[in-house]
């Protein structure tokens, strides 16, 4: 079993480039059966994912590859592309 905070402290690389996306900032979850669908890594931009709008990364659960130690390995193919990152209520004044 994994706790939702120790996903934050892992780094998130694609395996198709080998690029760093970063860590995890939130989970999306579906409500009705408590599983996670996406993790969120908040890319360029976002200081440790607070404060300016930034992009962000929403990755289904389908794309994760393997959760490691200290890493997760995802899968995402050429052309993926960055997300405006949605704002709470709260965050949107």
């Amino acid at each position: 079993m994994l706790k939702a905070s120790e996903f934050q402290t892992k780094d998130v690389v694609n395996v198709s480039d080998g690029r760093r996306l970063g860590q995890v900032h939130d989970l999306e979850l579906d409500v009705v059966s408590g599983r996670v669908q996406a993790i969120i890594v908040p890319s360029g931009g976002r200081w440790f994912g607070l404060w300016g709008g930034g992009n962000e990364y929403v990755i289904p659960w389908r794309n994760i590859v393997k959760i490691g130690k200290d890493v997760i390995l995802v899968r995402l193919d050429n052309g993926y592309e960055e997300k405006p990152a949605r704002r709470t209520p709260d965050e949107a004044g």
